[in-house]
């Protein structure tokens, strides 16, 4: 009990708004370094892999008082210009991007903006891609390397492939 609040108190004092039980304290320091010292990812309130790139924390919402386990492995790309909404114990495997918005065929320099929306319990494999106006359901397994390229509100499924469909209900 003394050695969780001793924990907590650490991640308090590193800047961070929450205490992530997943993080080991070698690895909180790491991402302290990156974040804090080396100003990477200095604008996102919770750990980061110094590796992922994480877009505006404005249009990110997520709930309250929830460890957020997004890009905490390496080589992530989570793009918010269309507004990314998650979950509560949403996990994301290595590499995997999350992309809320595209390019305008007609000009180039404007964006197609469309949200996507993460449930709650969703695991995203290594390498998965999760393209604009996605929604995906709760207690939903996405297998790596899945393309998901359209909505799957259903609840309790698994989800693989290019581009992903439902392999297994749970």
């Amino acid at each position: 009990m003394i050695k969780l609040k001793v924990k907590k108190l650490i991640f308090i004092a590193l800047g961070y708004s929450q205490y992530h039980e997943v993080l080991e304290l070698k690895l909180a320091l790491q991402f302290f370094f990156f974040q804090k010292i080396l100003r990477i990812n200095s604008n996102i309130p919770f750990p980061v892999h110094w590796t992922t790139y994480f877009g505006n924390i404005k249009n990110f919402k997520y709930p309250e008082n929830e460890i957020i386990k997004l890009g905490l492995t390496g080589s992530c790309y989570i793009q918010t210009l269309g507004n990314l909404e998650i979950g509560k114990n949403v996990i994301m495997g290595m590499g995997s991007k999350i992309i809320s918005a595209n390019h305008n065929f007609d000009d180039f320099s404007k964006h197609i903006k469309e949200k996507v929306i993460i449930g709650s319990d969703v695991w995203i494999g290594s390498n998965v891609v999760i393209l604009p106006g996605v929604e995906i359901g709760n207690n939903v397994i996405i297998g790596a390397g899945a393309i998901v390229t359209k909505k799957f509100k259903e609840n309790n499924i698994v989800i693989a492939g290019n581009p992903a469909k439902i392999i297994k209900k749970l």
